[in-house]
């Protein structure tokens, strides 16, 4: 490679990380916290699980509860479990009988909510709004959604240009990568140190660093392509065409017969019998199509289990009137290319298919590439840092430094705060549960980073996040134990699984960022009071 190739090569990775930087930080730490997304929510409501939950919810007192608040006939309903939580995520459509009218039952309209299924309590999006739903969102910047879908555009800027910054920089150093990997020099200056470090761990997490950043751009496109005007280019706004493009499994439609059926069986019983059928599939969701119609069918959905099969899905449908199968997709059979290709990104994506040991993979591959981020902006900090360069750029290459590493580092004490103010006082708070939330989490973080900016000292920064990130972290334990009484012991007695992975994270995360801070030490830099004058 000639030296102005390279020179490009170089300058493009270095450009595009920084731009980016900031923004790929926040999307890691939070992305890497939302594999924890089901055991955060079921910790923050005090609501574990067991396994194969889905297949023991009496959906028959469910749809009951329903039909006491409204009309059932002639409606679709659907349950589909794609978290591992107690509440599910319902819909249901307008009942096709047009002699309905909407008062007092409103059968006429729509309805999308969440329903506990030990409660049989309904709730709509707001009021269910949680932990692990804000910092899922914020990996993706949902939360910016201020123009149209703004936030989602910018994660795939990000995505994009995250690729990018992966494939230039293995160019970059792919003649010395192999020994730079096994090269760390901790008493050399500033530079020396985080290109070490830089190296050392971009190559650990490279394989996964990658397969985000395609995954990433996949998700990000995949959803833009849903959009309409995406729609209207592609397929000159013909829905059947898109339709089929975009589904793996051709659509029954079971045709409304207008006629009422004379008895509805247990809802219960099909599923019963799909377990009998497949006893190790996963049910993860039910249709019932044309309630109380004598045309009522019902769907029972479900997914093998990881070790038995890692992609695919099968279903089971029966003709309600006499129980007959009519239609199935057996799980265990082979898996087209459309339907394995796309769950395999998605697989890939969430890290949900290894239990709670990939999780943990997931979780240290995420942390140690936002240690390769911040790694990268102090390499370029510390590589204009010269005399050669004018005071003017320099003070402003320090400034943007100091503002990405405030932004950057402060998010670790201000998640924990935000679990803690949940656990203390988001318990009550019903439709204000989503803005107290955000007033509390956005605007520590504003106010820590402008206090960290005033400092302007990168090492002062570090060392208070990790300080007041160690004691709000301990605070998220203990505040668990007083509210609820589910001390780290007790939920491990209890075989609480899952409020015992985040207390115990939140511990760990304590112990060893108070085992990092033991261990900083300022290093002198040359022309740093220089360039704050």
């Amino acid at each position: 490679m000639s030296n102005r190739v390279y020179n490009v090569f170089f300058h493009t990775h270095t450009i595009s990380g920084i731009i980016i930087s900031a923004a790929l930080y926040v999307i890691f730490f939070t992305g890497s916290i939302s594999f924890l997304r089901d055991e955060i929510n079921a910790w923050e409501r005090n609501e574990p699980i067991e396994e194969t939950y889905f297949s023991k919810i009496d959906f028959d007192k469910a749809l009951d509860t329903l039909a006491q608040e409204q009309e059932l006939y002639g409606r679709d309903l659907s349950f589909n479990h794609r978290y591992f939580e107690r509440r599910i995520g319902a819909s249901m459509t307008k009942s096709k009988d047009t002699t309905i009218q909407d008062p007092p039952k409103q059968g006429r309209r729509g309805n999308f909510f969440y329903m506990d299924m030990n409660t049989f309590e309904k709730k709509d999006y707001s009021t269910n709004y949680s932990l692990g739903e804000f910092f899922y969102r914020l990996h993706f910047f949902a939360q910016l959604n201020f123009f149209g879908r703004s936030g989602y555009f910018l994660s795939g800027f990000v995505a994009f240009f995250f690729l990018f910054a992966v494939l230039t920089g293995v160019i970059v150093h792919w003649k010395k990568i192999t020994s730079s990997f096994y090269v760390f020099r901790p008493k050399a200056k500033l530079k020396t140190i985080w290109t070490d470090a830089h190296v050392a761990l971009g190559m650990i997490g490279l394989p996964y660093q990658f397969m985000f950043a395609v995954t990433g751009c996949y998700l990000i496109i995949g959803y833009m392509v849903m959009l309409p005007p995406v729609q209207s280019i592609l397929f000159d706004d013909n829905k059947i065409e898109f339709n089929k493009a975009i589904q793996y499994e051709e659509a029954v439609d079971y045709e409304y017969s207008g006629k009422h059926l004379k008895q509805i069986p247990s809802i219960n019983s099909f599923l019963s019998q799909t377990v009998a059928k497949w006893p190790n599939l996963q049910l993860d969701g039910l249709d019932v199509i044309n309630y109380g119609d004598q045309n009522m069918h019902v769907k029972v959905k479900g997914s093998p289990e990881y070790s038995d099969k890692l992609l695919g899905s099968g279903y089971l449908t029966y003709r309600v009137r006499d129980g007959k199968i009519v239609d199935r997709k057996d799980p265990y059979s082979s898996t087209s290319y459309a339907e394995g290709s796309i769950n395999l990104l998605r697989r890939l994506h969430y890290g949900d298919f290894g239990g709670y040991g990939m999780k943990l993979i997931y979780l240290i591959l995420g942390f140690i590439t936002c240690f390769v981020i911040l790694s990268g902006v102090l390499i370029w900090i510390v590589a204009r840092d010269k005399k050669t360069i004018s005071l003017a750029k320099r003070r402003f290459n320090n400034w943007l430094g100091h503002v990405y590493i405030a932004i950057c580092l402060s998010l670790y004490p201000v998640t924990a705060l935000t679990f803690t103010a949940i656990k203390w006082f988001g318990n009550d708070l019903g439709e204000t549960r989503k803005v107290f939330m955000y007033q509390v989490f956005f605007w520590s973080w504003l106010g820590l980073s402008a206090l960290l900016l005033l400092k302007r000292d990168d090492y002062f920064t570090n060392k208070v996040c990790l300080i007041l990130g160690s004691i709000l972290a301990l605070t998220v334990p203990l505040s668990n134990g007083i509210v609820t009484g589910n001390w780290l012991w007790v939920s491990w007695e209890r075989g609480y699984s899952q409020i015992f992975v985040v207390d115990l994270f939140w511990l760990l995360m304590a112990i060893t960022s108070l085992a990092v801070v033991f261990k900083l030490r300022r290093k002198k830099q040359f022309s740093q009071a220089k360039i704050k004058r």
